[in-house]
């Protein structure tokens, strides 16, 4: 009896938006083992179900991810969550409704205020920048000493000269480094401002702590006849009269006592090389303002996913200097097979169908400031989402927090697309595991949903945390379903109106409780106890030979309509199997079986299993 062999899948993938233009052809690896990157454990706790793509629509894709799967170049992983020691659950987000935190702002506020020169930043290894450490703004400089000791002179003049009440307690002067965010508080004109000092501010607080233990109080004519304002306007007249200090002037604002550059392109008028402050009357007041803070230009630019030596580089930084890495895992081939292949088939923005203006597929969308590289996203655009893969950044410009910065662009991208697209609705994280602090930041992003690791039902994060601290697994769909039951039950008082009348009634109401806590059947099988900033699940599997066993007496018509790729020719497996022996079919059902279980019914008839 001969075979009957299938056509091209186009027509069926094109059904699903997105996905014409070509077939999803994958080969199966089966269960497989391996260490954990999460908890660390020695044995290879960790169990995922393994495939391997040729080609793969992004239609196939997007079933693919909303039943659990990743994927990590050409290799799909999903974990079989009841056995692996740190069950990884898909999440999301829904763009249109994602309401960032404060911290979030922070971060968009500190990026911008980088670009616009007013970040505490210094440069450090050419054009690198660091952010200014608590112990670097504390640091003692030698000029700064001699400043104070300049101050300290001016004080003592003005003890001598009566100026200040001699039996004063005043402190010794203290001059502090100026950093972007303080200057304009510091002063009124902000150009070149290097150092400051309060001690006008401290000499006020003496000078009326005098006036008070003398008279037993202080009038407002008194307070004010040593106001900070007053103070550092006799300390400069004062200073005026101390040893030249090349390269630096004077003024005073607001009772603080400034020291400004001299720089060439200034037109500054010395007096005794101190010009007079902003709240002098004197006439060395001839500082120009034409000076401006340049800006940085931060640029963004998605584009396929393709090989860019430049981006190579970036990666084995930050794997390097971030993630410890050893320099023989970050080659080019390794590289390239994690982050550039891709079995995405591309699909042009048409006017047939609706699609954001880059079409559908792998990108990498980078970040530049002023035309340096500082971060890549990798990322999949498929017909309902945008799905994050991976993102690295330059170690140098760790302060701006561009792993943070990076997901709230693309959550905007998928907001600006939708109008174009409307089934682009959703940002995709990649996986959260409860116990791992390095994935929390995911759940940040407001209002989040988990996907339920049995039924395959979105469910959100609030309502899950409370179970997943008490255990890794949980059918997070039970949760809904008890919440639904409890919303159907007789009110509180309807309720103590009616007494039990049977046993049957208290276990009824036990099991609905229990339903309520998540508790079920399925989730008292053992469980072992199986990154990035995203996740890099590129460790070596173990495949094991048996696949997930499935139910002996399964009717072979689960797996009749199998599509199987076979020496360049399509096949129903019910055709199929007519030319193969007993043996073979022995050996190739189970797997078939198995299959069919991890990536769902419709897609075990829509994709190719390729027989090599």
């Amino acid at each position: 009896m001969s075979s009957k062999k299938v056509k091209s899948t186009d027509d069926a993938s094109s059904s699903h938006g997105g996905g014409s233009g070509g077939e999803s052809v994958i080969a199966d690896h089966g269960r497989g083992r391996s260490t954990c990157g999460y908890c660390k454990s020695p044995s290879r706790s960790s169990i995922s179900h393994g495939l391997s793509a040729e080609t793969l629509t992004v239609s196939d894709y997007q079933a693919l991810i909303d039943r659990g799967w990743r994927r990590s170049g050409c290799y799909l992983y999903k974990h079989e969550m009841d056995k692996t020691c740190c069950p990884p659950y898909t999440i999301r987000l829904k763009a249109s409704d994602f309401v960032p935190s404060k911290e979030q702002q922070r971060v968009s506020r500190r990026l911008e205020r980088f670009l616009d020169g007013k970040l505490d930043v210094q440069p450090s290894e050419g054009t690198e920048h660091k952010v200014a450490t608590s112990e670097e703004k504390n640091k003692v400089e030698p000029l700064m000493d001699e400043l104070s000791k300049i101050i300290d002179q001016a004080v003592q003049r003005c003890i001598q000269s009566g100026e200040f009440p001699a039996k004063m307690q005043i402190p010794k002067a203290s001059v502090k480094k100026v950093f972007c965010a303080g200057k304009k508080k510091l002063a009124e004109r902000t150009e070149q401002l290097l150092y400051t000092s309060n001690i006008a501010f401290l000499i006020a607080a003496a000078y009326k702590r005098v006036q008070t233990s003398d008279r037993g109080e202080i009038n407002n004519a008194e307070e004010n006849r040593l106001s900070p304002e007053i103070i550092s306007e006799m300390l400069l007249t004062a200073m005026s009269k101390v040893e030249e200090t090349p390269g630096i002037y004077i003024k005073v604002c607001k009772g603080h006592i400034n020291f400004l550059s001299a720089s060439k392109d200034r037109d500054v008028v010395p007096h005794d090389n101190i010009s007079r402050g902003a709240n002098s009357t004197g006439e060395g007041e001839t500082v120009q303002e034409n000076h401006r803070t340049r800006k940085l230009k931060l640029e963004m630019r998605l584009k396929r996913s393709s090989f860019d030596p430049e981006e190579h580089e970036l990666y084995k930084r930050y794997q390097l200097r971030v993630h410890n890495d050893k320099p023989g895992h970050v080659v080019e081939s390794s590289y390239r097979r994690f982050l550039v292949d891709s079995p995405l088939i591309y699909v042009k923005p048409s006017g047939d169908e609706k699609a954001p203006p880059c079409g559908f597929g792998s990108f990498h969308q980078q970040y530049r400031v002023d035309g340096r590289l500082i971060a890549v996203g990798v990322v999949d655009i498929l017909p309902r989402c945008l799905s994050s893969v991976y993102l690295f950044w330059d170690p140098d410009y760790a302060f701006l927090s561009l792993g943070k910065y990076s997901a709230m662009q693309e959550i905007n991208w998928v907001r600006e697309n939708q109008v174009l697209c409307p089934t682009l609705q959703y940002y995709y994280l990649g996986y959260y595991i409860h116990s791992c602090s390095k994935m929390t930041y995911k759940a940040a992003y407001r209002p989040s949903e988990l996907l339920c690791p049995l039924r395959f039902q979105w469910v959100p994060f609030e309502a899950a945390r409370s179970l997943l601290d008490k255990k890794p697994y949980v059918i997070l769909s039970d949760i809904t379903d008890s919440q639904k039951q409890c919303s159907s039950l007789p009110h509180a008082s309807e309720t103590l109106a009616e007494p039990r009348t049977s046993e049957h009634e208290d276990m009824e109401q036990g099991e609905t409780n229990d339903h309520f806590m998540g508790c079920s059947d399925d989730e008292d099988e053992d469980e072992d106890e199986d990154e990035d900033e995203d996740d890099d699940d590129d460790e070596e599997m173990e495949s094991e030979d048996s696949h997930n066993e499935s139910d002996p007496g399964s009717e072979d018509s689960d797996i009749n309509n199998i599509l199987i790729g076979l020496y360049g020719s399509q096949y129903r497996y019910k055709d199929l199997r007519q030319m193969m022996n007993p043996v073979g079919r022995k050996q190739l059902e189970p797997m078939l079986r198995s299959y069919r279980k991890v990536v769902d019914d419709e897609l075990s008839e829509r994709m190719v299993y390729e027989i090599r």
